[in-house]
């Protein structure tokens, strides 16, 4: 169903901006709310953001806030993210994933609550932030 772009992802010093994207293939946006995730070295996977395509409705968790902008083209089957300001605690590799339940997309950007449970996952792209 979807992929993530690896285009935009990849190494920047610390205070420094990437946006990733993630395109849905195969269906309608608007059917979906998009999350990131992101998973550190000897770390869970956590989430990071998501949207619901069809009203906008966003939410970040507060590591991000700020500093991260997610964003949806609804024309394009894309969902972008976009980080600024990053710090070295960024540095994973980021997820996306779709699901038809944007209540279940909220209720999986909890830390306690797990993720694997999403419907569709993307291709991870490394982030790096690093001096």
């Amino acid at each position: 169903l979807m992929s993530s772009c690896r285009r935009w992802g990849g190494l920047v010093q610390p205070g420094g901006s990437l946006r990733l994207s993630c395109a849905v293939s195969g269906s309608t946006l608007d059917d979906y709310a998009i999350g990131w995730f992101r998973q550190a070295p000897g770390k869970e996977r956590e989430g990071v953001s998501c949207i619901r395509a069809r009203t906008g409705d966003i939410y970040y968790v507060d590591s991000v806030k700020g500093r991260f902008t997610i964003s949806r083209d609804n024309a394009k089957n894309t969902v972008y993210l976009q980080m600024n300001s990053l710090e070295l605690d960024d540095t994973a590799v980021y997820f996306c994933a779709a699901d038809r339940s944007y209540a279940y997309m909220l209720e999986t950007m909890r830390p306690e609550a797990g993720s694997d449970g999403l419907h569709y996952w993307g291709k991870g792209t490394q982030v790096t932030v690093s001096s």
